[in-house]
């Protein structure tokens, strides 16, 4: 698992939760997950949750720090369960702080206010997650919180070390499966 911090400011529309943007865009090729700082603003047109799409509810948010995941040859159920494993290592990461933090599915939680965005996809090549953390809450269209009231400042480092612990989750994960041997009846 490659793993960036990308410096530059990023607007995140949507149009990133596409294969090999990663790759593309900042030479990572294979499994990665990259971070960035960023407005989000994502039309309905862009959106990958129907759900949302059917209730009418675009993304925006001023400034958040944002994660894409790219990993190859798995089904769209593992990719989820990717997605639930990050979301927790990120609430591990905040809980650190001695900060109680709420997980819904892939959505947390902060004194009852939205923290974060998540969605899990499938391209023809890989399987994409895009999860977001509020910085600023200001202007977002649902009740929010975010990470400078959580008391988290230094965005990159936190960022960094939720990507490293994913990266090592991860190895782990697959040393596991190789360790075992089948078993008959």
């Amino acid at each position: 698992m490659k793993t960036l911090f990308i410096k530059e400011e990023i607007k995140y529309t949507g149009t990133q939760l596409s294969p090999h943007w990663i790759y593309k865009n900042f030479n990572l090729l294979g499994d990665a997950i990259v971070a960035f700082i960023g407005e989000v603003e994502v039309n309905l047109s862009e959106m990958v949750d129907l759900e949302d799409v059917i209730n009418n509810e675009p993304i925006y948010s001023k400034k958040m720090l944002n994660f894409i995941i790219e990993e190859f040859n798995l089904p769209l159920e593992q990719m989820v369960y990717v997605q639930r494993l990050f979301i927790s290592i990120i609430k591990e990461t905040i809980e650190a702080t001695n900060k109680n933090i709420i997980r819904k599915g892939d959505d947390l939680f902060f004194d009852n206010r939205k923290l974060s965005v998540s969605i899990a996809t499938k391209s023809p090549t890989s399987c994409l997650i895009h999860t977001a953390l509020n910085i600023i809450k200001e202007g977002a269209p649902v009740k929010a919180s975010d990470l400078t009231e959580i008391g988290i400042k230094d965005i990159k480092k936190f960022a960094t070390d939720i990507m490293e612990r994913f990266k090592i989750e991860t190895k782990s994960i697959k040393e596991a499966v190789c360790k075992v041997r089948g078993v008959r009846e």
